[in-house]
């Protein structure tokens, strides 16, 4: 083990190959999985920041909250159910946001809603609504009014919010009336009744189950389909299509550290079998040889790590806001854990070659 640090310290530019691809190949993965992570947050914020572990929607809606529609005897009916402690209503709007100043007109999601959840407080006056902090980057400032769609609804944000987009779009969190105004007004074909919400936000009582609740529901309104956050989540359109390519790009980047890996250190083998066979000679064990290749795998990984982190993070600074990128704590302990492993592996396959060296033949071919 000390023969393999110390060759490592002392004849670093022999190393410096492997180092370099697997630096490349943090940096890959890094911004693949970080455009990965800020496509789901944009996509699915509004679902994340909710409390309540359920969420009712139309049966015929298949999930989604914008074809769906609960009028208000269903809300009711849902609040009745036993077991239901809390049921809220939930409206959304894709509109078009106008911001003074601003050269084009801003994506955003406007949710009509009845009570607080994680990220945002009780629902503000007529009028006036919270606005996510993607709204900022777009050009609005605090205490400035928004106007929706072609109607150019009037809405006066005050105050911010984090992490509540909704379709890659930027979350505008208004009273419900507010929210029947601006999407009766721009999309008359999708216009909703008093009292009628896209989807009901369902708390269950102490002790007892959500699935229990849900299943409750099923039965006593047969018109609306109760699911738990994390099936409504997997529901939004795209995600699931997102999370299956990014995935496959990813699983195949960690294949190719692995093989760079691998044949870094078959090469390597190959170039120091007299050596190896003299150690063997001197009494050193495969295991011993196996276990210095290794810890040197390790470490050229977790420097490449570090290169590559360095690197990602000076790429987040320069980037184009347009490009979604959230380079997240958990995603740099994933692409960690994954090239160690990868590395690992690669370093594995020179083991049967280190076993198979015959101390006498290797010498004396040297």
């Amino acid at each position: 083990m000390k023969l393999a640090w110390r060759e490592l310290v002392r004849r670093p530019s022999r190393f410096l190959t492997a180092g370099v691809a697997l630096t490349l190949l943090v940096l890959l993965l890094l911004v693949l999985g970080g455009i990965l992570d800020a496509l789901i947050d944009s996509s699915t914020g509004l679902l994340r920041a909710q409390t309540a572990p359920l969420i009712v929607s139309s049966a015929d809606s298949e999930g989604s909250i914008a074809r769906s529609r609960v009028g208000a005897e269903e809300h009711e009916a849902i609040a009745r159910v036993p077991g239901v402690e809390e049921a809220t209503g939930l409206g959304v709007a894709l509109l078009a946001g106008h911001i003074e100043g601003g050269s084009e007109p801003a994506d955003v999601a406007v949710f009509g809603y009845e009570a607080p959840n994680t990220e945002v407080p009780a629902p503000p006056p007529p009028g006036q609504g919270y606005a996510d902090r993607s709204l900022f980057d777009a050009g609005l400032d605090l205490g400035q009014t928004i106007e929706l769609g072609t109607a150019r609804t009037p809405v006066e944000v005050i105050g911010w919010v984090s992490g509540t987009d909704y379709n890659l779009q930027s979350g505008l969190w208004v009273e419900p009336e507010t929210w029947r105004t601006a999407l009766n007004a721009n999309i008359p074909d999708a216009a909703v009744a008093p009292g009628t919400f896209q989807a009901i936000l369902v708390t269950p009582e102490e002790g007892i189950s959500v699935a229990q609740v849900a299943d409750d529901i099923d039965a006593a309104v047969p018109s609306v389909t109760a699911l738990t956050i994390d099936e409504a989540i997997a529901g939004v359109p795209g995600v699931s299509e997102q999370e299956r390519v990014f995935t496959s790009i990813i699983g195949t980047t960690f294949a190719v550290a692995g093989i760079v890996v691998a044949l870094f250190f078959a090469l390597l083998t190959i170039e120091r079998v007299g050596l190896l066979g003299v150690l063997k000679a001197v009494g050193a064990s495969s295991r011993t040889l196996a276990a210095g290749l290794s810890l040197q795998a390790v470490l050229i990984a977790l420097g490449a790590l570090v290169a590559g982190s360095v690197l990602a993070l000076g790429l987040a600074q320069v980037i184009p806001d347009a490009v979604p990128l959230e380079l997240s704590p958990g995603r740099f302990l994933v692409t960690a854990v994954g090239v160690v492993i990868a590395s690992l592996i690669g370093s594995a396959i020179s083991f049967r070659r280190i076993i198979r060296i015959d101390p006498a033949s290797a010498v004396g071919g040297a």
